[in-house]
């Protein structure tokens, strides 16, 4: 019984200081990511990254659709054209809270 009530003890005194010094590391990181988000060349790698992403889906899309016809469901060949249309340059932010500019 001794061995459980000093193992449950420790436990417990682990678990307050590593929360502590967990709560700590925690906002040094968000703080660390929220930095590296902001900064400009990452936001514009993210965004061309984005628009790459959505012509190639667009060019996959074609490719399938071409091979299989009226097979695609209609729900995912609007979502494509949705992504698709959100390339154009329209302005605003996309899901992602980065802007096309």
């Amino acid at each position: 019984m001794r061995y459980k009530v000093t193992f449950a003890v420790g436990l417990a005194v682990g678990y307050v200081l590593g929360t502590r010094a967990g709560r700590e590391r925690y906002e040094q990181l968000k703080k660390s990511a929220r930095e590296i988000a902001q900064n400009p060349a990452v936001r514009n790698a993210a965004e061309t990254a984005g628009h790459s992403g959505r012509q190639y889906a667009g060019k996959a899309f074609a490719a399938v659709s071409d091979k299989v016809g009226d097979a695609v469901p209609e729900a995912f060949a609007e979502r494509v054209r949705n992504l698709r249309g959100r390339g154009t340059g329209a302005g605003g932010e996309d899901d992602w809270g980065t802007s096309n500019t």
